[in-house]
This record gives C-alpha cells, sequence and structure tokens, in this order.
C-alpha cells in the first residue's frame, strides 16, 4: 500500500514532536501551516468547524495532540485502510452526552480509510472509538460546533453532520 499520495498528505512528524516512520511520507509544510492558521483564524471567532479523516488529525495536532503513525504497526491488520480507493467499514461506539452522540443518535458503521490516527488529543473529548480502541471523533466541548471525525461521511448517506454544521453556523450568525 502506498501511502501519503498527493492529497492524501500525512501531517509532518516534527509537528507533533515526532519522527518520520517509514510509512509517514508526502507531507508539505505549506499545508500543515495553511491548515493550522484556518483553525487559529477560527478559534478567534468560534467559526464552527467540522473535520473529516486528515482534518481531524490536523485538529487534534493543532491542539497538542500526538498521532501513531502507522495504525497498521498497531493492529496487525489495514481494516481501516484496506488499500487503493476502498473504504474499510468499522462499527463506532460513541460516548454518551457528546455532540456526536446528539447528531447521529445509534449507529452507524463508517466508512475508513486512513493509516494514521490520533493518539493524545489534549483538551479534547474522544467521543467515538471502534472496538479495536482507534479514536474516531473528536470535539471541544467549550465550542458550539467544534466536530472532527476520522472516517468519510461523504461517502455515505448523510448522518446529520453536515446538517449540524449548517445548522451551528446559522446559530453564530454566519
Amino acid at each position: 500500500m502506498q501511502y501519503g499520495r498527493v492529497g492524501r498528505a500525512d501531517i509532518d512528524p516534527r509537528r507533533y514532536g515526532g519522527v518520520a516512520g517509514t510509512h509517514t511520507a508526502g507531507w508539505r509544510e505549506d499545508r500543515d501551516e495553511w491548515e493550522s492558521a484556518l483553525l487559529d483564524a477560527a478559534a478567534a471567532t468560534m467559526l464552527p468547524v467540522l473535520g473529516i479523516c486528515r482534518g481531524m488529525q490536523v485538529m487534534a495536532v493543532h491542539a497538542g495532540g500526538r498521532l501513531d503513525q502507522h495504525l497498521p504497526d498497531n493492529l496487525g491488520d489495514e481494516r481501516h485502510s484496506p488499500g487503493g480507493d476502498d473504504y474499510g467499514g468499522v462499527d463506532i461506539s460513541r460516548s454518551e452526552g457528546t455532540e456526536l452522540s446528539r447528531i447521529l443518535g445509534r449507529g452507524p458503521s463508517v466508512r475508513c480509510h486512513h493509516h494514521q490516527s490520533v493518539a493524545t488529543h489534549p483538551g479534547l473529548t474522544a467521543s467515538a472509538h471502534t472496538e479495536d480502541g482507534t479514536t474516531e471523533a473528536l470535539e471541544d466541548p467549550d465550542w458550539l460546533f467544534w466536530l472532527a471525525v476520522q472516517w468519510h461521511p461523504e461517502t455515505q448517506a448523510d448522518v446529520g453532520l453536515f446538517k449540524a454544521l449548517v445548522e451551528a453556523a446559522r446559530l453564530t450568525g454566519l
């Protein structure tokens, strides 16, 4: 499997005090810097934010977190990213009382395509996990809407994430 392709660039491990592992590649310092600046700007105005896949990783690193650079090394398989353009289907369990549990209700099974995962996320709430312990969603309880998911909701019928983002933007007058 090829990791770090254009459009699927890993985050520069130096941003979280790491050293690039064998499977970590393709990072672009300009992209990492730009995405971090976007999060700074969003924070300055409490702009609603929805991060997807790499977006969740960027948001965790921006908060001072660290990444596991190659999830298959931890799990022994590639269920979260089976290769090519395929998505891995995984079931998630949500943390009760979170924004994510309010939006999703029960379920769902989600479609993943990531070889990296969030290891630490200071100040953020992990609001969903897979049975293997991988963090699949993060949120900041201090914001009206600051949510990140490791999966790809755009590949499935909308379970409410995009509607919730639009509603949060409406409530903030954007």
